[in-house]
């Protein structure tokens, strides 16, 4: 996905790999709030965007919070979870797809879970009503489910599986949507029916053990090219301009 995020982003990768998770949620808070100012050349922030680019900001604003959580530091977690309920709020005025704005409402209850900033039950059973109730569109779900602001959607608690499954891709497609493609409410409002049930728990154990994996990216599994100095592995991931090891993402040297 590109947007112009000015290089936080990888700053903040560089960050989870060395476990400065502080570090990491502040970089995370630089590259959403340059992604949601200016995305991209073609994308005004604020008006209707069938792929909503916009939505990678508020995907990184989740992160940075997932990142003070896990660094111990509960009221800045807090305070940028309001900052991504406000925005994604205010961003419903412009993308105007009702699917979307179901998104923006999956968002919502993903930041009262990270923030701890009300009932968010009761925010995930609101998304799926609205998914639920979206009229039928020439889309359809699956493209919908992969445009940039579903996919910053599912970014967080992707990262957060991650973490407790060795690195492994531990949230797939399947999980998150439902069986049948052709019933866009269905489809699409199983996402938060899945994070009710999950979230809360994945992210409590991240949390407790206090270490956060990186983001999933390209991956190479026993390179010779590659062992990690910290756990023998020769499993790479290439995330964000960043070598790491797949298995505790640290960063991994070239033999």
């Amino acid at each position: 996905m590109s947007t112009s995020d000015g290089g936080h982003r990888s700053e903040a990768v560089a960050a989870i790999a060395d476990r400065e998770y502080g570090t990491a949620g502040d970089r995370y808070t630089r590259a959403g709030r340059r992604v949601l100012a200016d995305p991209r050349p073609d994308v005004d922030p604020f008006a209707s965007d069938p792929k909503g680019w916009v939505g990678i900001g508020i995907g990184y604003l989740a992160t940075a919070a997932v990142c003070y959580r896990v660094a111990g530091a509960g009221e800045r977690a807090t305070r940028r979870s309001v900052e991504g309920i406000a925005v994604a709020r205010d961003l419903a005025a412009g993308l105007d797809r009702p699917v979307q704005r179901a998104c923006l409402a999956e968002f919502v209850a993903d930041f009262r879970v990270i923030g701890g900033t009300g009932d968010a039950a009761t925010a995930y059973d609101e998304a799926a009503d609205a998914y639920e109730s979206s009229p039928p569109d020439e889309r359809g779900p699956q493209y919908w489910g992969t445009t940039p602001l579903f996919e910053a959607a599912a970014a967080p608690i992707k990262q957060v599986a991650r973490t407790l499954d060795n690195g492994e891709i531990a949230v797939t497609w399947e999980d998150l949507h439902g069986s049948d493609p052709a019933d866009l409410g269905a489809f699409l409002g199983a996402r938060p029916t899945y994070k009710r049930q999950r979230f809360p728990g994945l992210l409590e154990r991240v949390t407790e053990a206090g270490v956060l994996a990186a983001p999933r990216g390209t991956t190479e599994y026993s390179t010779d090219h590659h062992r990690c100095p910290d756990c023998g592995s020769t499993d790479v991931n290439w995330a964000a301009e960043n070598t790491l090891c797949l298995r505790c993402s640290r960063p991994t040297a070239e033999q």
